[in-house]
């Protein structure tokens, strides 16, 4: 089957099958647009998160570092973020020469407030994907079961029962259950992927959270 042939039996498809095709059209445009959308996305968030983690254990000063990245045009994901909530408040409290333990809880709950914002962040729009993965082979199956309804329902206006009568109506409500597939795929696909992206930064980030609560203890007790 060639694509004119597909075009025509979108186009020659009944009203119910035809508005189901274009649910599912819908549907698999704005999926892709979610996807390269938050292809970008997990993309940027790993460059300058590898490139953060880098410089952070280099052992370049934190002051110094902190000063270079607070600046808001700096856009700040995973680590970087929780340090720059994190060593903003260390900062503050550091200039009274006096942190208690009340004061290092303080900072680790900036730093749960930063992974927080993060996780929110990097799981937007993936409900959508879900959803579309997991709505659109019923709604193309409910496009083609109606179709094919339709073209049984012909059979009693035809003057012959035979498969050629309810050839074209089958295989434009198949059609339907194709497009469905086509959305759900890519959707399911994409929302597994970034899932397992967010969950792996998001560990990463507690981690670097506990390290780096771990340094300002340190350095509390220093003074």
């Amino acid at each position: 089957m060639d694509d004119i042939s597909v075009i025509n039996l979108i186009l020659e498809a009944g009203v119910v099958v035809k508005l189901v095709m274009i649910i599912l059209m819908l549907a698999s445009l704005v999926s892709w647009i979610v996807i390269i959308e938050r292809w970008n996305f997990f993309r940027n968030l790993k460059s300058i998160n590898d490139g953060f983690l880098k410089r952070f254990w280099s052992g370049e000063d934190l002051n110094i570092l902190y000063a270079e990245v607070s600046s808001d045009e700096f856009q700040s994901y995973g680590s970087l973020r929780v340090f720059k909530s994190a060593f903003k408040e260390f900062d503050q409290l550091n200039t009274d020469n006096k942190i208690d333990e009340l004061d290092l809880e303080g900072i680790n709950r900036s730093m749960r407030v930063a992974i927080a914002a993060d996780d929110e962040e990097m799981s937007k729009n993936l409900a959508f994907l879900a959803n579309v993965g997991s709505v659109s082979p019923y709604i193309g199956l409910f496009g083609t079961v109606w179709g094919i309804m339709t073209a049984f329902q012909g059979l009693s206006d035809a003057t012959q029962a035979t498969i050629n009568a309810v050839a074209p109506g089958i295989s434009e409500a198949l059609v339907a259950t194709a497009m469905g597939l086509f959305a759900a795929i890519p959707a399911v696909l994409a929302f597994n992927r970034f899932t397992a992206l967010s969950e792996t930064i998001s560990q990463s980030t507690i981690i670097f959270s506990e390290e780096l609560a771990s340094i300002f203890y340190k350095q509390t007790l220093k003074k």
